[in-house]
């Protein structure tokens, strides 16, 4: 069982909240979307804050910039891995959570956890791996990730977990993640209206 230290927002590590656009399925910016009385963008920018010191949120600009400090797209229109690109190339730390707007549960001690496991190693990437499916929006990356990024974006290629392959990697595995008291549920994502109706009466 992980027990999370106190005082956890970190100098070393800055925080990115990839804030998307707007969902077709949703009618709306999924950002804006309420959650228990909270956008989802206020919930992640407070779970972020919780366990790093510098936060900020990488979407368009002239929409975010009451929230956050924003990075924009280097390469606009080509998904979360131009996201994660706009974001390495912006840090001024070598360690980066990125998180996607819309996984509104992941917990402040999940996030410990993968921030201390991403310093006990030197992957470039620290990331879930449940069953097939990776988890590349909740992860840990290293600046040098982002040369790997851009010459797959030049390349027009845009599957985040495809350069897990040739990056190192330190894969998470289910079995870590029950070891440390964590439940996969947390990174149940909120893609349509029925979702969000779900989520709300839990």
């Amino acid at each position: 069982m992980y027990h999370r230290p106190m005082n956890t927002a970190s100098p070393d590590v800055t925080a990115f909240v990839l804030a998307g656009g707007k969902s077709t399925r949703m009618g709306k910016d999924k950002a804006f979307v309420m959650l228990d009385g909270q956008t989802l963008l206020d919930r992640m920018l407070n779970v972020a804050r919780s366990v790093a010191a510098g936060v900020l949120i990488v979407g368009d600009r002239a929409k975010f910039s009451p929230f956050a400090p924003v990075v924009e797209d280097v390469f606009p229109g080509c998904g979360p891995l131009a996201g994660i690109h706009a974001a390495l190339r912006s840090s001024q730390t070598d360690l980066n959570l990125i998180l996607a707007v819309d996984v509104p549960f992941l917990s402040s001690a999940f996030l410990e956890f993968l921030i201390a496991r991403s310093r006990e190693s030197t992957a470039i990437v620290t990331v879930v791996r449940i069953g097939k499916g990776w988890q590349p929006l909740s992860a840990v990356y290293r600046r040098d990730f982002a040369d790997a990024a851009e010459e797959a974006l030049r390349a027009g290629r845009y599957k985040i977990d495809t350069l897990f392959k040739s990056s190192q990697v330190d894969v998470i595995q289910e079995g870590d993640m029950r070891t440390a008291g964590f439940s996969n549920n947390m990174f149940r994502n909120l893609n349509n209206p029925e979702e969000l109706a779900d989520a709300g009466s839990h």
